[in-house]
């Protein structure tokens, strides 16, 4: 049974299960997955030439390195629209940004409808992650966290080392993880650990697996994952790691920083596999995937090598 849950606007609904499955279960692997990335508005002027909205092709990359698909989803379409996309696809992305969760149309489209025995894994990065937030604690609970431009090592949390995210990682990884500067952060809110503890429902909802601190002392949530339910959020960006090289930019290019960014991608592209949602026809599929579309070359005015625009 689908409840209706409210997003931080009061006008904004989206369905939402009431059975969702754990990541735990066992069950048959889907060896073609296909990620769904919410597309982005543009904003910059500089940008809005070529289009709309956009997905930067870091989060294309990031995602097709570890062994799936892309699926391009577009903001504005009606909940029909996206009912039928999810069950078409096997994961989620929302991807890091600088669009405002209370006005935004992307706040529209990050439920996911899963029937019983289902398992549909979304991933949250920056922006993402903090939308996820808004989701469960049914309110913006986002304060000046600023980390802009800086890369930074993890202060990771007793349950990080228990965690579905970090359980493939190797020792030595989690240790660098831990002590070099292996996250790039670019941000300027953020939920803080002192929110996060006092609000029930993202406490009793999600483990906390890292904390940062902020430029101004701010002891901010920068890992988090679902106690029983296939969701993650990380406020720095691990697509950067290998995917963007503006050399103004504090982009971790260590050998290091590579394999967390590959850890990470196929951890999540693995939880996809557990998904058996598929489109109806191969014809359907062909034309919805991000091949279909030819990335513009934007390294020369913003900090992106190539953009897809929509």
């Amino acid at each position: 049974m689908l409840l209706t849950v409210m997003l931080c606007l009061p006008v904004i609904f989206v369905p939402w299960s009431d059975s969702l499955p754990t990541r735990r279960q066992p069950g048959p692997v889907n060896n073609r997955p296909i990620i769904g990335i919410l597309t982005q508005e543009v904003e910059d002027d500089v940008m809005k030439p070529f289009g709309k909205t956009y997905i930067p092709a870091s989060y294309v990359k990031y995602i097709e390195s570890a062994g799936s698909r892309v699926v391009p989803i577009r903001l504005t379409q009606s909940t029909a629209e996206y009912e039928k996309i999810f069950k078409s696809i096997n994961g989620l992305l929302l991807i890091g940004g600088s669009s405002d969760l209370e006005t935004s149309d992307f706040a529209k489209v990050s439920g996911a409808a899963n029937d019983a025995g289902d398992s549909f894994p979304i991933w949250g990065t920056c922006l993402g992650m903090q939308l996820l937030t808004c989701l469960v604690a049914g309110e913006n609970l986002l304060t000046k966290t600023t980390a802009e431009n800086m890369a930074l090592p993890l202060n990771l949390t007793k349950e990080a080392h228990s965690s579905q995210m970090f359980q493939g990682f190797p020792s030595d990884v989690m240790k660098a993880l831990s002590q070099e500067a292996l996250t790039g952060n670019f941000h300027q809110y953020g939920v803080t650990m002192k929110t996060f503890k006092e609000n029930e429902k993202l406490q009793s909802f999600f483990s906390i697996l890292s904390t940062n601190t902020a430029e101004n002392g701010a002891i901010f949530v920068s890992t988090m994952e679902g106690r029983t339910y296939p969701f993650y959020g990380v406020q720095w960006h691990p697509e950067v790691n290998r995917f963007q090289w503006d050399p103004k930019l504090n982009f971790p290019h260590s050998s290091d920083a590579v394999r967390v960014a590959s850890l990470l991608a196929e951890f999540f592209v693995n939880e996809g596999r557990r998904s058996l949602h598929h489109f109806d026809q191969p014809e359907e599929e062909a034309v919805s995937l991000i091949y279909n579309y030819t990335p513009t070359y934007a390294g020369n005015f913003t900090g992106y090598e190539q953009i897809y625009f929509f």
